[in-house]
C-alpha cells in the first residue's frame, strides 16, 4: 500500500525515476481497486464508480509509467505504445519490466543505489 500512496502523492511529477517494484505494486493495487469498483458497479447496475475511479487515477498512472520508463533511460512518451494494439502493449510491458539502468542517467540517480547509500 506504501507504493500506491507514494504514487498518489507524486501524481503530477513526471520527472525522476521509479523502481520496478514500486511501479508494479502500484499497478497491482490499482487493479484490485478497479476490480472492486467494477463489482460495485455490477451490484448497483451503473458505471459511475469505476468511471470516476479510472478518471481519478489516469494522471497518477501516466506519471508512474513515465518515471518507470525513465528508470530504464527511456522517455515517458513511449507510453503512447498503449495506443498500438497487441504489438505496442507487448513492447511496453517488456520496457516496464526491465531492470533499472545502472548509475545515473538523464532522469536522475538510480533509486536502487540511493536506497543502498541511505540504509
Amino acid at each position: 500500500m506504501e507504493h500506491y500512496m507514494n504514487a498518489l502523492r507524486s501524481y503530477a511529477d513526471f520527472s525522476g525515476r521509479n523502481r520496478r517494484k514500486a511501479f508494479w505494486m502500484f499497478m497491482l493495487i490499482n487493479l484490485i481497486f478497479s476490480l472492486l469498483t467494477s463489482v460495485i458497479d455490477g451490484i448497483t447496475n451503473t458505471m459511475f464508480v469505476s468511471t470516476i475511479y479510472s478518471l481519478a487515477l489516469l494522471i497518477p498512472q501516466l506519471s508512474a509509467g513515465a518515471r518507470r520508463l525513465h528508470d530504464t533511460n527511456r522517455s515517458g512518451w513511449w507510453q503512447l505504445l498503449w495506443l498500438v494494439p497487441v504489438i505496442g502493449w507487448i513492447i511496453l510491458i517488456i520496457f516496464l519490466a526491465q531492470d533499472s539502468q545502472e548509475g545515473e542517467n538523464d532522469h536522475g540517480a538510480n533509486p536502487k543505489e540511493v536506497e543502498l547509500h541511505t540504509a
